[in-house]
């Protein structure tokens, strides 16, 4: 079974049969589903911020996430927080 540690990496499914045999092969890491988790200290400790952006990029992000199971925001949170540690390494 192989491994993924990115959201990015789940394509966008054009059947129930693909999805099904992505995920009977691939599964996420660890550390991604740790990090999705709601509940956790950083979440607890979050601060209220006004992002503006273009309706057509906001509409395509939902649709990333709704095919992703994920709620946007935290979608967009993860890439963020993916970002921040490449930009530290």
């Amino acid at each position: 079974m192989r491994t993924f540690a990115n959201w990015e990496d789940v394509p966008i499914f054009d059947s129930e049969n693909a999805e099904s045999d992505f995920w009977s092969e691939n599964r996420p890491d660890l550390r991604l589903m740790e990090a999705a988790t709601a509940g956790n200290a950083e979440a607890s400790e979050s601060v209220t911020i006004t992002l503006r952006i273009d309706p057509r990029m906001l509409a395509r992000i939902k649709r990333l996430a709704r095919a992703r199971y994920l709620n946007y925001q935290s979608m967009i949170k993860q890439w963020l927080s993916e970002r921040m540690e490449d930009e530290l390494k």
